[in-house]
């Protein structure tokens, strides 16, 4: 590997990738990736991507929030919860994370 340092600017403030990529691990995200992977070994290709889900605006007022059980979490952009998904060579969902 690199020191973070080094980390190529498309990537972003290697500090702020250094942390996510740390609660990743922490929290088991990329146990469960290269696990799911495996689990179907001879898929020609699996694809992994990402998308973020804003919560509505009155989600941030409700009385008894369950944002902590949906995981739903503040970022610049507001309250906001990410899914990562892997799929197939087909482009069919295979995971969900």
């Amino acid at each position: 590997g690199i020191p973070w340092r080094d980390l190529p600017e498309r990537f972003g403030d290697f500090r702020l990738v250094h942390t996510r990529f740390s609660r990743w691990s922490h929290s088991g995200v990329w146990e469960r990736v290269f696990q799911a992977l495996a689990e179907d070994a001879d898929n020609e290709y699996a694809m992994i991507d990402a998308t973020i889900v804003r919560a509505h605006q009155h989600s941030a007022g409700a009385k008894n929030s369950s944002a902590q059980q949906e995981d739903i979490g503040r970022s610049k952009g507001g309250l906001s919860t990410k899914i990562h998904g892997v799929v197939d060579a087909l482009g069919n969902p295979t995971h969900f994370f």
